[in-house]
């Protein structure tokens, strides 16, 4: 098992600890570093990940893991580009996050959110497990089309509420405001859940590697890919559907109050709740479900239990 995995094992298994983690795991110094460093780095806990079975009380082998949580893929071992690794989401999503909230023009409001859900797409491919196969056709470039096309609808199905506004007058009060701010938030949730689980397809429909405990591979299933993509689904759509749907809410408080009267005051204090809720939730909903995936025997394919006596599998779930 990957010294990722391994660490995940034995230093998340709660929330809170899950939570504690990710906080620092997304400190963007991280990115600094080189890759010969994190080279270095995942070389120096080759052995300590081998035995790892209880948290780390030493700061530097945990500065170690830290900084090889971050930047490495644990199914193949392979640096993640700088652009799409955890510590870079928030810097580069939380810009695409404001715009896209923002009501535009259709057309405009398209570009933002296409823009957004590519940049999630790009972030779910280079993280999601990497041991789905498959011997007559690529993996990588099914993902790529299959990403394309769910990247495009996303953008179509997220500016609806912009073309409604602009094509019809919304005469009453209360669906100006459901249109406007009620509606928004549960469509790009359930739109970066829908490019998540389009992503990562081949998972369920190839299965993916599952482990015993003592990290060895036992079979490939698609009970456990399905598991996995469900979860990261899940994940997702808390994520975003929670930064669209607070700001608003707020911001129509506050502008019910009169508290503010400026919309330039107006415009800073919605893009400082949007940065808040998204800097709070990212952490919270990275949080809900073990990186070190587990699932019963009772939940596997056939196959797989006639080779092992083992009841606990393990598998990389991915971000």
């Amino acid at each position: 098992m990957d010294p990722n995995l391994r660490f995940w094992r034995a230093e998340g298994q709660s929330f809170l600890q899950r939570f504690l983690l990710w906080a620092e795991v997304l400190d963007p110094l991280l990115l600094l570093e080189s890759a010969d460093e994190i080279r270095r780095t995942r070389l120096s806990i080759q052995s300590t990940g081998k035995t790892l079975s209880e948290p780390i009380q030493n700061a530097q082998t945990k500065r170690a893991f830290l900084l090889s949580l971050s930047s490495v893929h644990p199914d193949t071992d392979d640096i993640i580009p700088v652009l799409f690794r955890p510590p870079a989401f928030l810097p580069i999503s939380l810009p695409l996050t404001i715009t896209s909230s923002l009501q535009h023009q259709a057309r405009h409001s398209f570009i933002y959110q296409f823009l957004f859900h590519l940049y999630t797409t790009g972030f779910t491919l280079f993280n999601g497990n990497g041991t789905p196969k498959a011997d007559d056709y690529s993996i990588q470039e099914k993902q790529i089309f299959l990403s394309l096309g769910a990247v495009s609808y996303a953008a179509c199905i997220g500016v609806v509420p912009v073309v409604f506004m602009n094509r019809y007058t919304l005469k009453s009060p209360l669906t100006h405001l459901i249109v406007k701010n009620v509606l928004p938030a549960p469509l790009l949730g359930l739109m970066t859940a829908f490019t998540v689980v389009v992503t990562r397809s081949p998972e369920f429909d190839n299965g993916i590697e599952v482990m015993d405990r003592n990290g060895k591979v036992v079979g490939v299933s698609q009970k456990a890919g399905e598991k996995a993509v469900k979860e990261t689904a899940i994940s997702r759509a808390v994520l975003f559907g929670t930064t669209f749907f607070l700001p608003p809410v707020v911001m129509y408080l506050v502008e019910r109050a009169k508290m503010i009267k400026t919309p330039r005051t107006l415009a800073l204090l919605r893009m400082f709740v949007i940065t808040s809720v998204l800097t709070g939730m990212l952490p919270v909903s990275l949080s809900m479900f073990p990186q070190c995936g587990e699932i019963k025997r009772a939940d596997l394919e056939p196959e797989i239990l006639s080779s092992t006596e083992e009841t606990e599998f393990f598998y990389n779930r991915g971000i």
